[in-house]
């Protein structure tokens, strides 16, 4: 039983980790790249890195929360 919550609990980590690594280190070598277009009057790079990254983020860590609660109850794991 908990052999598969943690298996899965990892898959997801590693995902979101991969994901927080592109939008970390990927978009931030690109950003000059990125600034050849315009978004909301702003360079789409300056854009990603003062605002878009922090709004990723914050979606990871509310998808990471709601996935766990799945898995929680999937497994019948109690937080109490």
């Amino acid at each position: 039983m908990t052999e598969g919550y943690w298996k899965k609990t990892r898959q997801l980590t590693i995902v979101l980790l991969i994901i927080w690594l592109i939008v970390t280190f990927v978009l931030s070598w690109f950003a000059p790249w990125l600034n050849q277009w315009q978004f909301l009057g702003f360079p789409l790079g300056f854009y990603m890195a003062a605002q878009g990254s922090l709004f990723l983020y914050l979606l990871m860590i509310w998808i990471y929360n709601r996935r766990m609660r799945q898995l929680d109850d999937e497994f019948g794991i109690n937080d109490e």
